[in-house]
Parts: structure tokens; C-alpha cells; sequence
């Protein structure tokens, strides 16, 4: 009686997992059963093949020179191909940058984790629930439970374009969660820090990154907007549906590959901080991180295993998000040929 039982949950099993691959794109099926390529290079040009118009891959690996892979366009229209010195816009990445100017300012004793948004932005106090409850540190953590302003139905379509438009899509909104009882992903608790950094400067936060991380690590291809760059030498960017070039839509910081992968080597392995700061910096944030806006999806990410930073871009995007589920597949190919290699 138990082999029967045992037999119709298989069969049930097996029905089940037939049933939900139904629902999964059959190009995520392929991608993630193809061979291993033998080299990153040919791992890029299948992603290609998969769909992405472009891939710039960096792994700077313990022991060895750096390593670079391009494949598809820097710009299709212009047949210009995928350049590994091209500037990227890296999207929430540029969080880790924040995480880092926030403790190097508690460090100096500018900031203080404890303190509350109320106490450094009072002028909004009234109007962000538990403003009074929600510190520093919880900002940091996405721990607040202050609403996530990009969630704004069409956002990406109608996005606004100063500080007070941003600041109306969180404004006198109830908050998801009390302060510190629950997680959740916000943008919002990021340009909240970043108001509350540039008012204990007294300047653009982003000139402290300059002098307090770009600088020391001399890392001159790293910038806060398009208005400080030479549009040739950023990547188009292209959402599946959408058929212009999204790179002169304004997204924050753009770097390098190669920028972004000294910037997370330096965060791995502690060179980027001072006496105590690495510590301050362990107990708020992580060492790795993943960024998406239209047309540009990027990943930086260290393997304490192989002693390897790897860092990707792809500048194709879709509304379903099935590229992003696609570059995982990718990434997760691409540590295990480099895996692959280690052990050969």
C-alpha cells in the first residue's frame, strides 16, 4: 500500500512539474540546459543568441590579470559593437556606493545611525508615517517601511524630474510596515539618505564619494549623470516593446565595468575603509549587489570560493522581466566556468 501511495505521488509530481512549464518561457528552459561553453567569451555570445542586444563581462579572479568579454552592440542602430570600456548606467548598484559614503559620515561622527528621519529631515516629519521611529540604520536596511516610489504605476514612463516630484510619490502615503517589524526593497530610503547626506555636507553627496572612495581608489571612470559625460561612450540601452534608445534617459550614476569591479574588490576585501569602518559597514549593508532601470540591467558580485569578483551588464530589458531571469541563468553559467577552470 505504501509503494502505491508512493508511486501516485511521483506520478502527481512529475504531472505537476510538466504542468508549470507550461508557465515558464521555453528560452529560460534552453538557457539553462545548453552545455557549459569551455570560456567566458563564448558564454557572452550565447547570450546574445538568447536575445540581449549586448553583454560587457568583468572578472578579476585572485592570481590572474583581469578579465574582459564583449558581445553584440554598443549601439545597434550605429552597428558600433559592445565595447568593454563603455559607461553603463549601474542602477541601484550605485546603493553599495551609498551604503559606504553613510558609514565613512558616522564614522567621522556627521551622522549617527540611531538618529531619526525626523530629526534630520523635520520639514517632513508630519508627513512620512513613524518618521520619528525610522533611524538611520533602517533606512539603510530597507527596514523602514516607507513605500518604494518606483512601485508609482508608470513610473518609468512618466518619471519626474526634481526632487519635490519624487518626493510626492512618498509623501502622505501610509507606510507598508512599522519601522524595523518587516523588509522590503525601497528606492525611497535611498534618496531619503541621500537628501540627509547632501544637507550635513552642505554639498551633492556625491563629491564626498569622489574625495572618500573614487579618489582613493582612483577610479576615474565613475560618475553621478549623464550631464558629466560623452554620450558616445555610454551603452544604448533597449526595453523589449520600445523601440527607441533608452540612453539618454537620465538614471543616476554610470561607470565602467571595470570601475565597478575594483569599487567591489576594494568592499570584499576591506581596502576601501579606514579603522572601524568596515565594521560599521558590516553590521548595515552587503557586499554585492544587482541593479535594473530601463534598458540596463547590471550585477556585481563576489565568490569567496574562487576569490572572484564578477561584475555583468546587459542592456536589454523587458516588462515581464523574463531577461532578467534569463541573466541569472547566464551568471549562475559563468561561475561555473570559472569553477570549471579552477579545478582543470
Amino acid at each position: 500500500m505504501k509503494e502505491k501511495i508512493k508511486r501516485i505521488l511521483q506520478i502527481a509530481f512529475i504531472a505537476a512539474s510538466i504542468g508549470s512549464l507550461y508557465f515558464v518561457p521555453w528560452l529560460l528552459v534552453k538557457a539553462w540546459i545548453l552545455p557549459l561553453p569551455d570560456t567566458i567569451q563564448e558564454q557572452a555570445d550565447e547570450a546574445i543568441d538568447h536575445g540581449f542586444d549586448g553583454m560587457i563581462i568583468y572578472v578579476d579572479q585572485a592570481g590572474k590579470a583581469p578579465l574582459y568579454a564583449t558581445s553584440g552592440w554598443h549601439n545597434k542602430e550605429a552597428k558600433i559593437p559592445a565595447r568593454a570600456d563603455a559607461l553603463f548606467k549601474i542602477a541601484s548598484i550605485s546603493k553599495l556606493y551609498d551604503a559606504v559614503a553613510v558609514t565613512k559620515l558616522v564614522s567621522d561622527g556627521r551622522l549617527s545611525l540611531d538618529k531619526t528621519l525626523a530629526d534630520y529631515l523635520p520639514e517632513l516629519a508630519e508627513r512620512i508615517e513613524y518618521a520619528e521611529k525610522i533611524t538611520l540604520s533602517l533606512m539603510v536596511q530597507h527596514r523602514s517601511g516607507i513605500p518604494n516610489f518606483t512601485d508609482t504605476p508608470n513610473f518609468w514612463g512618466e518619471q519626474p524630474e526634481s526632487t519635490e516630484g519624487v518626493l510626492d510619490l512618498m509623501l502622505d502615503m501610509p507606510a507598508n510596515f512599522k519601522p524595523g517589524e518587516d523588509y522590503e526593497y525601497s528606492n525611497s530610503n535611498y534618496f531619503l539618505l541621500g537628501m540627509i547626506m547632501d544637507q550635513v555636507l552642505g554639498y551633492g553627496n556625491f563629491q564626498f564619494k569622489q574625495e572618500r572612495i573614487l579618489s582613493p581608489l582612483q577610479l576615474q571612470n565613475t560618475f553621478s549623470s549623464l550631464s558629466e559625460v560623452n554620450m558616445d561612450d555610454v551603452m544604448s540601452g533597449y526595453h523589449v516593446g520600445y523601440s527607441g534608445d533608452l540612453k539618454t534617459d537620465e538614471n543616476g550614476m554610470l561607470a565602467t565595468v571595470e570601475d565597478v569591479g575594483i569599487f567591489l574588490r576594494a568592499l570584499n576585501d576591506g581596502s576601501l575603509f579606514e579603522a572601524g569602518e568596515e565594521e560599521i559597514y558590516a553590521s548595515l549593508y552587503k557586499f554585492e549587489h544587482s541593479g535594473w532601470v530601463p534598458g540596463y540591467q547590471s550585477f556585481a558580485s563576489y565568490h569567496k570560493d574562487l576569490d572572484a569578483v564578477v561584475i555583468q551588464f546587459y542592456n536589454t530589458t523587458d516588462p515581464k522581466l523574463y531577461n532578467w531571469n534569463l541573466s541569472e541563468i547566464i551568471n549562475g553559467r559563468i561561475a561555473k566556468i570559472l569553477k570549471r577552470q579552477k579545478s582543470s
